[in-house]
């Protein structure tokens, strides 16, 4: 049976981990306060050397004492997402899960659009 999403519902755009978690300092001693469900800001990094279409995974505006740079969305999967935010559309990213790997911290997001 297929799920009907109300007009309200944000549209799941993406799966995918966030890359770069393990050179994102004092991550160790954050982890503990993510939540499974949390919401997440997506971050435009236009001027990136390494990434055209650079996006940055944080905990809160880069504004807020309270924001974590957690990591990036994975290259060659974020070019939709980029240019949808170079538009101005409203997205954001939601935890699904976490675990560590070693020294890897496991992030596993959605990237909702919203109406």
């Amino acid at each position: 049976m297929m799920k009907v999403v109300s007009a309200t519902e944000p549209l799941v755009l993406l799966e995918c981990l966030v890359a770069g978690t393990s050179h994102r300092p004092n991550l160790e001693k954050y982890e503990p306060e993510l939540k499974v469900g949390q919401a997440l800001l997506l971050t435009r990094e236009a001027d990136s050397h390494y990434d055209d279409w650079a996006v940055q995974v944080h905990t809160a505006p880069a504004t807020d004492p309270a924001n974590v740079w957690l990591g990036y969305l994975p290259e060659g999967r974020n070019e939709t997402v980029a240019r949808l935010l170079d538009a101005g559309k409203h997205l954001s990213a939601r935890l699904n899960h976490k675990s560590w790997e070693t020294d890897w911290l496991h992030l596993d997001i959605e990237v909702l659009l919203h109406e």
